[in-house]
């Protein structure tokens, strides 16, 4: 199994003292006066009180959202909402800004940064100086992808199916300085990782200077042998840049498994963290070569710290990641993930009883986590998307890729059972009787 993979079996449960003593204790050490939600943390202690329950504990996890249930929310890959505890946290960071910004933003709350920092860092098994705080995986991403240097002709390599916005960043060193986008197609779904070895290899060049490779693909959810690419592009002298927009706090894996170099996150995605956060790792000794986005001092060439030079920013986000990751790890990377897997489990299995039904993301252990990509044959995949929403206000995304189609489907860990129930209803009914006239 490839390092970095999802493991989806259950970890010991946390004893009661135990995760109430996580949930009290504090979260960042810094000059601004300690947050404490109670109301919000109360929902995480009702849980711990239930947690050898799993429906009883999945309930109260559930209730730790605001979400409206008026709709059932199936694009949690697109942005996730956060819990009580976060938005609570940020709004409390937000009222302290607001009472003297050049004062109470900068000097009271920009410090706890580094308090953040430590705990990204801890959570990924690296040193906090290889840790950026940034605004999204895109930023992340970008910083490597036009801060390493290439030269006319040089080629960079990566699949059809990485994001977009890295493809157009690519798309514009092209024009603007002479560089060759390569991109080869992967099969889908994808059951054996060392396919996806060969064909990065078999696609390697004389000229080729760079890799990009995605952890978990944003299309169908399935899982990259990431290390083993690494692996590969470091033997052949190749950086390899890691997009893991969807795989940090998503897949139960820690950073060193993966031995990479350059490695890019959302934050606000599984992580739960407020919208507009996101995380660059940058190997320590790879940071003085590494260009900002926007420029930094000199004195800054080594610091970690200068990816996050954008001007003024908002203390309120980034220090709300913090009760992002008291939740996360509250609930335990493994348990989290084998929830999203046991969701998806939940719609998949009955309907690929159906022989109409097509999957474009391996079911198989390891291969996939909570995101899956699901084809009804014979129904467009835009007009299946618009029909459960206008139907049945199951919220999912469309998927038309040239190699593919389908609907992109992703719960999260407050996802009731029965609104998975009922989106395999409706999916069954369009199966059965096809879509309305």
């Amino acid at each position: 199994m490839c390092a970095g993979r999802p493991h989806v079996a259950m970890p010991a449960p946390l004893q009661r003292r135990e995760f109430l003593t996580a949930l009290t204790a504090p979260v960042v050490a810094c000059a601004a006066p300690r947050l404490e939600p109670e109301a919000a943390r109360a929902a995480l202690a009702r849980a711990a009180a239930v947690q050898d329950d799993p429906r009883r504990f999945w309930g109260e996890i559930a209730r730790a959202f605001t979400v409206d249930r008026a709709m059932i929310n199936l694009n949690n890959g697109g942005v996730s909402p956060s819990p009580r505890l976060v938005q609570e946290a940020m709004k409390r960071h937000l009222d302290v800004s607001n009472e003297a910004p050049a004062y109470s933003m900068w000097r009271l709350l920009e410090p706890g940064r580094e308090g953040v920092r430590a705990r990204l860092a801890q959570a990924l098994g690296v040193d906090p100086e290889e840790v950026a705080i940034t605004r999204n995986a895109s930023e992340s991403l970008e910083t490597c992808q036009l801060g390493l240097e290439l030269a006319r002709g040089d080629e960079v390599l990566t699949t059809t199916q990485d994001y977009p916005r890295m493809i157009t960043t690519f798309h514009q060193r092209a024009q603007r300085e002479g560089i060759v986008l390569k991109q080869f197609s992967i099969p889908t779904p994808c059951e054996d990782p060392g396919e996806i070895v060969r064909l990065f290899e078999a696609n390697l060049t004389p000229r080729t200077r760079l890799i990009l490779v995605s952890h978990v693909v944003f299309l169908t959810g399935q899982v990259l042998p990431v290390a083993e690419v690494v692996a590969l592009g470091r033997r052949q002298g190749i950086p390899v840049i890691v997009d893991g927009a969807h795989a940090f706090a998503h897949l139960d894996f820690r950073l060193p498994e993966l031995d990479c170099d350059y490695y890019g996150t959302s934050l606000h995605k599984w992580l739960f963290a407020p919208h507009g956060t996101g995380l660059l790792y940058v190997r320590r000794q790879k940071i003085g070569d590494l260009w900002p986005l926007m420029a930094a001092k000199e004195e800054q060439r080594d610091d970690i710290r200068k990816f996050e030079e954008i001007g003024t920013h908002p203390a309120a986000n980034a220090l709300a990641i913090a009760e992002a990751l008291v939740f996360h790890e509250t609930l335990g990377p493994a348990r989290k993930l084998a929830r999203l897997v046991e969701l998806r489990e939940r719609w998949a299995e009955p309907l690929s009883r159906h022989e109409r039904v097509r999957f474009h993301t391996s079911r198989k252990p390891g291969m996939a986590g909570g995101i899956a990509l699901v084809e009804i044959e014979g129904v467009e995949a835009k007009a299946l998307a618009e029909h459960l929403w206008a139907e049945h206000r199951i919220f999912v995304v469309a998927i038309e890729h040239a190699e593919f189609t389908g609907i992109r489907v992703s719960p999260s860990v407050y996802t009731l059972e029965s609104e998975v129930d009922r989106f395999v209803e409706a999916m069954e009914r369009v199966v059965r009787e096809g879509l309305p006239a």
